[in-house]
């Protein structure tokens, strides 16, 4: 996560300080030019009339502190990079749906900033979970289809919060959004709405230029040119991650049989299988992926 601390201003004033500060200043600038009050003034020093009234003080003005930003919009469509789409906080370009686009928000939603009666953080650890597992657990309401279809679909859940800095000034929101991956470190663009999408489309179902286990092997929306297709998931147990054989235990026979249903002739088929890398693990992928090829 990328550094959010604030940088402090000089001696911890803020705006609404300021002013305060300049008037104590100038009374003290003029508490000590003024003549002691023993000296006798000359007619020349008597003086003038045309003094400020007490009010004067009053109508100084004063720096109001900078508002929130606005709450993001639920169903907006936003133009982001991959890079982009992965960052904490908000980027991009906000653009009508009907314009090409690369990520649709489905969820706004409000942060837990307060726990236990002790306001925490944005981007305390506490904070970031939840809005993640939120977003993961309700992108699938969004696009439709069952869980395994998710699973099998180049569809992913990207989040947003606030910074620390738009957080002090009072910004609880999240927002959710769904973006394609393109295969090609790029995201891919989507229809005018991701609405139900899995259960009316393959457009988004992943496939493969090659076989897992081949150099080229390439994740790709099955709508782009492609050999080979993911054909189910396996779930894996343990809590550190399988090494190659112990995942292959786990998913040979669940494998195979998923490609021997799909085949024309059952006794000649192909499929591969596909364990989850360990930046997935530890990101919360506890399943394999399963593959045949394409018909």
């Amino acid at each position: 996560m990328e550094d959010r601390q604030p940088t402090l201003d000089l001696l911890g004033l803020d705006d609404r300080m300021k002013p305060v500060l300049l008037l104590c200043l100038l009374a003290v600038l003029a508490a000590c030019s003024s003549p002691s009050p023993t000296a006798s003034p000359t007619p020349s020093d008597a003086p003038s009339s045309s003094t400020a009234p007490p009010s004067a003080a009053a109508d100084t003005p004063t720096s109001s502190a900078p508002a929130p930003p606005p709450r993001p919009a639920r169903d907006g469509c936003h133009r982001l990079t991959l890079s982009q789409a992965v960052a904490p906080v908000v980027a991009g370009t906000d653009v009508p749906c009907r314009q090409k686009h690369t990520s649709e928000t489905y969820k706004i939603g409000r942060l837990p900033l307060l726990v236990g009666g002790h306001l925490v953080a944005v981007d305390s650890p506490s904070v970031q979970s939840y809005v993640a597992d939120t977003c993961r657990s309700t992108v699938g309401d969004h696009v439709g289809g069952s869980p395994e279809d998710l699973r099998l679909s180049m569809l992913q859940a990207v989040w947003f919060t606030p910074s620390v800095e738009e957080a002090a000034l009072g910004a609880d929101w999240f927002r959710c959004d769904v973006v394609a991956l393109s295969g090609s470190g790029r995201l891919a663009l989507l229809p005018r709405s991701t609405k139900g999408v899995l259960a009316s489309s393959d457009r988004f179902a992943m496939c493969s230029t090659a076989s897992p286990d081949s150099t080229t092997h390439k994740r790709v929306p099955c709508s782009a040119r492609h050999s080979w297709t993911a054909i189910a998931t396996v779930g894996l147990s343990g809590q550190s991650y399988p090494s190659a054989r112990a995942a292959s235990r786990q998913m040979d026979s669940a494998c195979r049989s998923a490609a021997r249903a799909r085949a024309a002739d059952p006794l000649d088929f192909s499929w591969s299988q596909e364990r989850p890398s360990q930046e997935q693990w530890k990101a919360g992928q506890r399943y394999g992926i399963c593959w045949a090829p394409a018909s």
